[in-house]
């Protein structure tokens, strides 16, 4: 055993690092009891060390040898220690010692270690401003803070104040310049400084149109020789002549900054040919743009470019140059990823994240903003040369479409294909445009519901209603999500009148699409029609925060106000219709006649003339105007009015009579004599007529008394015989009937009336107040005219009956009235159909 070791643990290599000698540990001082202690008993209490003799502070201490001994100096042995008084007088320690202890308390001195007697430290030294050194510094800083607040104003589109910035730090930096001269530092200008000073004011008098102004600027700093590459900022120079349509000079500047960029910076050197192209178009020089076009297309081909291109092909009608082109534009590289790279796999949870993360990220906002411009470029190019560069237009889109699909961009073949349906619309060639639409019924779901979207919309529009239920249908089954779809569905439903399944169907389409307006325009008018005002007045209200300027809109709640009595309200709304159509003169004769429903004739008047001056063939308008005219006695100004209804209806007698009894009542009898002689020419079996005439003839002494009388006596005859057949016929063929009619009024209880609404697509608006209570409004004007004064007439009539100008149109409730100008005019009866956005008839 006495051979046997145990083993024992091994030493560790890294032992003794972490401890430490507690006497160095200084964060527990103020615990430390024995510390406080030796502070409180020993300060200021040690009598001070002296010396006799004056020596070095190495004491007796033995100075260490190269060989490693201790050998006592021999100069030092047997001296007093250091640091002893001399004389009465301490002298410095040599020594490094610890801070605040010495070997000896000096003579009128304390023991502080931490140096607390001396008290606070002196405040710092203040800068000295005054030194042009520091003043420069100052000045320096406070033209760089006015740089920087002017493009932060031109950022915010506070264009002013960028500008009244640059100056100020133009003034400044004139100032520090002047400092430095003055310090005999002129050759120590900071150049940069100066050059961001003049390029900013450049800048802003430009963003201000301030052109002159920027040009000096800029020229200031081109004819420096000191500013390295300041000739670059004849680019800007010649931006500011193309905006001065001084396209000569803009080409000059364009070429001398061309000439200065080396051929290292050959983007920039890109971007300025494409800018002398484009002056050049702007020129009528196709030629020379077209060189500068193609020489970018060779080296750097980009889809701006290679669409301009195609238009000074187009412009010289070169086909074949315009056919190359196209092949350049669809074979343009757009350096972006594809979309499949943004679908997440099951597989790996870490990279779905990422993509998650990306999937919307601005980098990929920007790639979709790029193909979305590529696909408009190349979709307007080929709708653009299609007509031109095969002998039909047909031929060319299809060859168009041929070349896209054998592109990147192949997706697009079947939006060529719909537009090529929407130019035989334009064409007004409809079959041909239904028969390219049908042959997408085979395709995928999403170009089949665009094409039986626009079937659905074309049958709407010609009335075959059958057909376009048929094809919304097919739309909607093809993609249940198209709002357009549904919108067309909803108005298929609602021509029949089955307004609440339109309303869901609506409905449906706003939940697709939230922002799909004609939906929304279309679920007011459905509940309007079923009467629930308050949700249509909601819905309209919903629209109106989107579509702040729409007249048909503002009509439509305006419309609903009056239906709810709230007439005040109704005219707020329709004097903001006259704000943005100031010259629809149905929205003004509506005003006029709410004004005269409140009793403010002044008003109604004012309302009802300014509607006449811009379409005066309101009949509606002219009748009002006349009947106002009689009532203020001004039978005079009356005349023209019904002078020219009676152009507009010459078939009705009443204006005519209303002529000769506004001569009557202003007493111009002969005039008025002659007027009825001429009515009777045209109206021989006029009654009313008649008895004016044998009244005047009467009371004037004429000798054709007696002939009137007689043939109004035959007239009133002959109307009697007339009416007692009438009256007859009726009771005859009423006998055999009333037994029937008795027992069916006595189970519905009431009458009930029938009407049979004219719903109207979006094209074809009608007139906004054709349908507001023209028979009312009739009424009201009958019984005015009733009602009129008969004082110093002496030829009034004895019946109020012959006064009667109640107006009936004589070519019915569904005559269109004329349209001013361009403005468009809603029935509050007809209903936005959907426009389909991009599917049909774009802009």
């Amino acid at each position: 055993m006495e051979h046997v070791h145990l083993a024992v643990e091994e030493d560790d290599l890294y032992s003794g690092y972490n401890d430490y000698n507690p006497t160095f540990d200084s964060e527990e001082l103020e615990n430390d009891a024995g510390f406080q202690q030796a502070v409180r008993t020993s300060h200021g209490r040690r009598p001070p060390m002296t010396a006799k003799f004056p020596g070095t502070a190495i004491g007796s201490r033995p100075l260490a040898s190269s060989f490693g001994s201790r050998i006592p100096m021999a100069s030092s042995m047997g001296r007093p220690m250091t640091g002893a008084m001399l004389d009465g007088a301490a002298r410095p320690m040599t020594a490094v010692r610890a801070a605040g202890y010495t070997s000896s308390l000096a003579r009128g001195s304390t023991f502080d270690p931490l140096g607390q007697s001396r008290g606070p430290a002196p405040p710092l030294e203040a800068k000295n401003e005054d030194t042009p050194e520091e003043k420069i510094k100052i000045l320096e800083k406070k033209v760089n803070d006015l740089i920087e607040e002017s493009c932060m104003a031109q950022s915010m589109g506070a264009l002013q104040l960028a500008l009244e910035k640059a100056k100020e730090a133009g003034r400044k930096e004139r100032a520090l310049v002047r400092q430095r001269e003055q310090s005999g530092n002129a050759d120590h200008i900071n150049l940069d400084l100066t050059y961001s000073v003049l390029l900013n004011l450049a800048n802003q008098y430009a963003n201000n149109e301030m052109y002159p102004e920027a040009l000096n600027s800029y020229q200031v700093i081109v004819k420096n020789k000191m500013f390295s590459n300041a000739g670059r900022l004849k680019v800007n120079m010649a931006n500011i002549y193309f905006k001065q349509k001084n396209y000569p000079k803009a080409i000059k500047f364009y070429r001398m900054a061309l000439d200065q960029i080396s051929n290292v910076h050959k983007e920039m050197r890109i971007k300025i040919m494409q800018n002398i192209g484009v002056v050049f178009v702007r020129m009528g020089q196709y030629s020379d743009a077209i060189t500068s076009f193609e020489h970018i297309m060779s080296e750097s081909p980009n889809i701006k470019t290679g669409f301009n291109l195609i238009l000074c092909y187009y412009a010289i009608g070169d086909r074949e140059r315009m056919k190359k082109a196209f092949q350049k534009l669809i074979s343009v590289p757009l350096g972006i990823d594809d979309e499949d790279k943004y679908i997440p796999s099951n597989d790996d949870a870490s990279s779905n994240m990422v993509i998650e993360a990306i999937k919307n990220d601005k980098l990929h906002q920007m790639e979709r903003e790029l193909k979305t411009l590529a696909e408009k470029y190349i979709m307007t190019a080929a709708k653009l040369i299609a007509p031109a560069i095969e002998t039909s237009f047909a031929t060319g889109f299809d060859w168009c479409v041929d070349m896209v699909k054998t592109s990147q961009y192949v997706e697009l073949a079947n939006d060529l294909e719909i537009n090529k349906a929407i130019t035989y619309l334009r064409q007004k060639d409809f079959n041909q445009a239904v028969e390219t639409l049908k042959t997408f019924e085979k395709k995928d779901s999403r170009v089949k519901s665009a094409a039986a979207t626009n079937l659905s919309f074309l049958y709407f529009l010609e009335k075959d209603y059958d057909q376009a239920d048929r094809y919304a249908d097919l739309a909607m089954n093809a993609d249940r999500y198209n709002p357009a779809a549904l919108i067309n569905k909803g108005n298929t439903v609602f021509v029949k009148q089955d307004y609440e399944k339109a309303a869901e169907f609506y409905k449906e389409a706003l939940r697709n699409d939230s922002s799909c307006t004609e939906a929304l325009y279309n679920l007011g008018l459905a509940y309007k029609r079923l009467n629930r005002l308050e949700e249509a007045l909601d819905c309209f209200l919903k629209l109106h925060a989107i579509l702040r300027n729409s007249a048909q809109v503002m009509y439509q709640l305006a419309n609903l106000c009056e239906l709810l009595e709230d007439p005040q309200q109704a005219i707020e709304w329709l004097m903001q219709v006259i704000s943005v159509t100031p010259t629809d003169p149905h929205a003004l004769a509506k005003l006029g006649e709410l004004h005269d429903g409140e009793g403010d004739k002044s008003q109604a008047f004012q309302y009802y003339y300014e509607s006449f001056r811009y379409f005066p063939s309101n009949i509606d308008v002219i009748e009002w105007l006349g009947a106002y005219y009689i009532e203020t006695q001004f039978c005079e100004k009356a005349i023209q009015y019904f002078e020219r209804a009676t152009l507009i209806q010459p078939t009705q007698v009443k204006w005519r009579l209303m002529v000769a009894s506004c001569y009557r009542r202003s007493g111009n009898y002969q005039k008025a004599l002659e007027t009825y002689k001429d009515i009777h020419c045209k109206f021989p079996e006029n009654v009313e007529c008649l008895r004016f005439l044998v009244r005047l003839c009467t009371d004037m002494g004429l000798k054709e008394v007696q002939e009137y009388a007689t043939k109004l006596k035959k007239v009133e005859k002959m109307k009697e015989i007339r009416e007692q057949r009438v009256k007859s016929g009726r009771e005859g063929s009423g006998r055999g009937r009333r037994e029937g009619r008795e027992g069916s009024a006595g189970s519905a209880g009431e009458s009930r009336i029938t009407v049979t609404y004219k719903v109207l697509p979006a094209s074809t608006w009608g007139d906004i107040f054709s349908h507001s209570s023209s028979s009312t409004k009739g009424e009201r004007l009958s019984a005015r005219m009733r009602s009129l004064p008969a004082s110093n007439e002496p030829y009034e009539a004895s019946s109020p009956k012959e006064l009667d100008v109640s107006y009936v149109d004589p070519l019915g409730p569904q005559m269109e009235r004329p349209k001013t100008g361009a403005k468009k005019r809603v029935d509050d009866d007809d209903f936005a159909d959907e426009e389909l956005g991009d599917d049909l008839l774009p802009e």
